[in-house]
């Protein structure tokens, strides 16, 4: 089997890997070591004028291509990506600071989504309509939009690429991939995996460089017919005012802040450890992390104990370490989020444990963008560490008394991605699905695990869209109706 490389210095366009045509070429760096991986290229407008027109040229005949087709093709590609999980995994690991374990995971995840788009791709039905009388016939047909423009953050590139590309490929669509500058790796190997199973030129592009160059031109190019977008809610806000010129749809995959409310009766030898890996996987930098811990008052002390323990347990080293948990992914975060850990004791926050930079890491080398697993309990409401998203290891503690309180508190935020429900009592786990306001729910687990085809909803200042799913092919149609008067012959 081949060696999957990525050629330096340059991004694939209509089929090519090629450079920059005038912004040169930026470095990506481990955030372990703060050491230069290789260099991708800095795309501008020009390049985006290019991705974009050869995104246009080639939609015609892949919309047009069958929809067994696009699934084969699309089965091709998490095929190969199955041969080359380990390289896949290091690159992802590597350029965001996870644990090898860690990229291996969201490699297999990425596999998964494709792969189950595969089998969606000649799935995509519309519906007949009822009439008035016999001699007329009604129905919809979902047609793709065009060319896709997809953004996307650092956090986890192989399976946010895998959840945006694969649906709008499998629609009928063409994708202009742009990935983060600062994570973008994983997604050229995978774009280089979609170019040896046979995607057509210009099917899949992909941009890497600075959202003010790239990022920018593409969300604003008139030849864009449909943007999907995951990163921050204020982001979210400048994306959709750019689509407005254009009169383009958005899907937005924005922020969140979510809770794990946990009632006394609830499996704590299940839960906790559960709560500490929500807040500790990828160092926290997730948008569903479990940022805010709601505990009914009285088991507050003993959780709030057994917590602490494990988030001291937790062993931080560098990607190749393979660990329990990675460094922030670049020196703008790290010091984003050590500014949360200063203001929050003078916001009245007790810290019980962490809350600083981890000096060392595994080997007792000095280096890095490591902050240690924290916790503080009594977090204000109003304090900026209990409203704000962080993406770090940073836990925010509350008591509650009773359901209703737990129901309010868990609305009590801006953000409606996710939440958790820690309990065995069974009706009051419906009541609290039923209430809060989230797009997605969890009891006793976290997150959507072992649910096949879990739609990834959100609400609030989390964004909107139809992602995961049978409904995230939706997402990347357009509904088509069709009224005829059938004539006599």
């Amino acid at each position: 089997m081949a060696e999957l490389l990525i050629p330096p210095a340059q991004q694939l366009i209509d089929g090519e890997w090629a450079a920059a045509r005038d912004k040169g070429e930026l470095p990506v760096t481990d955030p372990a070591t703060g050491q230069t991986i290789q260099a991708v290229a800095r795309a501008g407008r020009a390049d985006v004028d290019d991705a974009v027109s050869a995104a246009r040229r080639a939609f015609p005949a892949w919309a047009a291509t069958s929809p067994s087709e696009r699934g084969a093709l699309l089965r091709r590609w998490a095929e190969l990506i199955g041969r080359h999980v380990e390289e896949l995994a290091a690159h992802e690991a590597r350029d965001v600071g996870k644990p090898l374990s860690g990229g291996r995971m969201n490699v297999y995840i990425a596999q998964g989504i494709i792969d189950y788009f595969a089998g969606a791709a000649d799935k995509l039905t519309g519906v007949t309509l009822p009439t008035r009388t016999p001699d007329y016939l009604g129905y919809t047909v979902q047609e793709p939009y065009g060319v896709c423009a997809v953004v996307i953050p650092w956090n986890v590139p192989s399976v946010l690429t895998a959840a945006n590309v694969a649906p709008a490929l499998a629609a009928g669509n063409t994708v202009v991939l742009k990935p983060s500058e600062v994570a973008p790796l994983a997604p050229l190997a995978l774009a280089e995996l979609a170019r040896q199973a046979g995607f057509p030129p210009g099917v899949l592009n992909v941009l890497t460089g600075y959202g003010a160059d790239a990022g920018a031109a593409l969300t604003s190019h008139p030849g864009v017919n449909h943007i999907s977008f995951v990163g921050s809610t204020a982001t979210g806000r400048a994306i959709m005012r750019a689509a407005a010129e254009n009169l383009v749809p958005v899907k937005l995959e924005l922020g969140g802040k979510s809770p794990n409310v946990l009632f006394a009766d609830a499996d704590m030898d299940v839960a906790i450890p559960a709560i500490v890996g929500s807040i500790t996987e990828n160092a926290g930098q997730n948008c569903y992390a479990g940022s805010r811990l709601l505990v009914e008052a009285s088991v507050k002390d003993e959780v709030v104990e057994r917590v602490a323990a494990a988030m001291r347990a937790v062993r931080l080293g560098p990607w190749d370490a393979d660990l329990d948990m990675g460094p922030l992914v670049s020196e703008a975060q790290y010091r984003r989020v050590l500014g949360f850990l200063e203001e929050a004791p003078r916001a009245g926050a007790r810290l019980v444990t962490g809350g600083g930079p981890a000096g060392e890491w595994a080997g007792g080398r000095p280096g890095g963008w490591f902050v240690e697993p924290t916790v503080f309990d009594d977090v204000d409401p109003g304090a900026r560490l209990y409203r704000e998203e962080v993406f770090g290891p940073v836990l925010a503690v509350q008591a509650f008394s009773g359901t209703r309180q737990a129901i309010e508190m868990m609305n009590d935020t801006d953000f409606g991605l996710l939440a958790c429900v820690w309990t065995n009592d069974v009706s009051r786990a419906l009541r609290l699905a039923q209430e809060v306001r989230s797009g997605q729910v969890s009891v006793n687990q976290f997150a959507d695990a072992g649910v096949i085809g879990f739609p990834f909803n959100m609400q609030k200042d989390s964004g909107f869209s139809r992602g995961g799913g049978h409904g995230a092919m939706r997402e990347y149609t357009q509904e088509k109706a069709v009224a005829i008067r059938l004539l006599d012959r």
